[in-house]
């Protein structure tokens, strides 16, 4: 949630607001806030209105004195204030619902611009890069590893099952990020994979994106990624000084519905409904979060390292900015099928926009101040092994496996099948 003080006092940050894409009446919101305000202002003082004639009343009755004209004076009162509470809560929760849809503020340096294209590479780590090779979909025919139709059969379109030796190598990718990610200081989570309202609320997914999340009733929902139970582990909670950083890591299944993406990347396991990730998030001083962003970028960027799969480094435009970042850089790896790089993690600095809607606070021996929230992929477990899959296939052999793997798995070959 943004903070409105901060956006009355620079007018210049509603621009950045229509850069993201938002359409929010900001003139409006600041109106509304301010009425909501006066409103207060005036049931504060009804209500003290109200003690005194209370106690005056008291003391009336205490002498055995009339109290019938103060008596209508007090009912006058209630019904002033029951009036008044009532447009009140009104107000309050209509400021409340738009200041729930407004997005996070880009950051400065943000580039400018409405789509992909104006995003900014900045760095390349090429180790192989073969082109026009053959898709993970056939690779996973041929290596009797991936079948999507008996997921079609189980499940329906945008699912997968993964086989014998590409099952076992997706669940060593899994235990090589946990590993990784606790070598880094991230401390591992066992979370809940269902999540209520507010949960989502908190992290940016509710109300806007409702449509994008696998609902099961009506206040609970599968979570869409571990960001959201692992960053509402604090929700309302008060943190020391001493606590911070906060890294925790957790790997969930993630399930999205993927709407209004029907006809992208049906094909193959890019894009699915249920897929597998190890995530990473921090809480951290606001002079930190900086620095914090860099470190949590090259936390996910060591392990394409270590599997020596290319990969680049993208700052993402304020059209292409999520809802709840102030700035996005994405790590792509190179498939050699479609000839390009593809995101395979989002590391994301959210400034305080998240810790405002789960408020938590963090206390020193002066004040209390609101935290900084990151995230990031480290990595998405499916496209890793996508990626794998597409630069490790030697015709007529199999895929190889990736040396950093070899601890985790008896092999170093998926072969073809015959």
């Amino acid at each position: 949630m943004i903070d409105l003080n901060k956006l009355k006092d620079n007018p210049k940050l509603a621009e950045k607001l229509t850069a993201k894409g938002s359409t929010a009446d900001i003139d409006h919101l600041f109106s509304l806030n301010d009425s909501k305000n006066t409103m207060q202002v005036e049931l504060d003082d009804l209500k003290n209105k109200k003690n005194e004639i209370s106690k005056l009343i008291g003391e009336l009755a205490k002498n055995g004195e009339n109290i019938d004209e103060d008596k209508n004076k007090s009912n006058e009162i209630n019904e002033s204030i029951d009036a008044l509470q009532e447009k009140f809560n009104l107000a309050k929760t209509e400021l409340s619902g738009l200041l729930l849809s407004i997005p996070n503020i880009p950051d400065d340096d943000v580039p400018i611009g409405s789509n992909e294209e104006a995003n900014i590479v900045v760095s390349e780590s090429i180790y192989t890069q073969k082109s026009d090779g053959l898709d993970h979909t056939q690779i996973g025919e041929l290596i009797d590893g991936v079948d999507f139709n008996k997921a079609t059969l189980i499940s329906g379109a945008r699912f997968v099952v993964l086989k014998g030796k590409v099952a076992k190598l997706q669940r060593a990718l899994i235990q090589f990020m946990l590993d990784e990610a606790e070598n880094n200081g991230y401390q591992e989570q066992y979370v809940p994979y269902i999540v209520n309202t507010e949960s989502l609320i908190g992290t940016g997914q509710l109300p806007k994106f409702e449509e994008d999340q696998f609902k099961v009733d009506d206040n609970k929902y599968l979570i869409p990624t571990a960001e959201v139970p692992l960053t509402n582990l604090l929700r309302d909670t008060t943190l020391n000084e001493s606590d911070l950083p906060v890294k925790l890591t957790a790997h969930t299944p993630c399930f999205r519905s993927e709407a209004g993406n029907y006809g992208k990347d049906t094909k193959g396991m890019i894009r699915q409904h249920q897929f597998e990730k190890v995530e990473l998030v921090k809480f951290v001083h606001p002079e930190e979060s900086d620095k914090a962003l860099e470190d949590l970028t090259d936390n996910a960027a060591q392990l394409l390292d270590k599997l020596e799969l290319s990969y680049r480094k993208v700052v993402l435009c304020t059209g292409d900015l999520g809802f709840s970042s102030a700035k996005t850089i994405d790590l792509e790896v190179w498939l050699p099928s479609q000839n390009c790089f593809r995101e395979i993690s989002s590391c994301s600095n959210f400034r305080d926009f998240q810790a405002r809607r789960i408020n938590v606070k963090v206390k020193n021996s002066k004040n209390k101040y609101i935290p900084h929230t990151l995230n990031g992929s480290a990595l998405a477990v499916g496209r890793t092994l996508v990626a794998i899959l597409e630069n490790n296939y030697v015709e007529g052999e199999g895929v190889h496996i990736p040396s950093v793997l070899s601890k985790y798995l008896d092999f170093s070959l998926i072969e073809e099948k015959n």
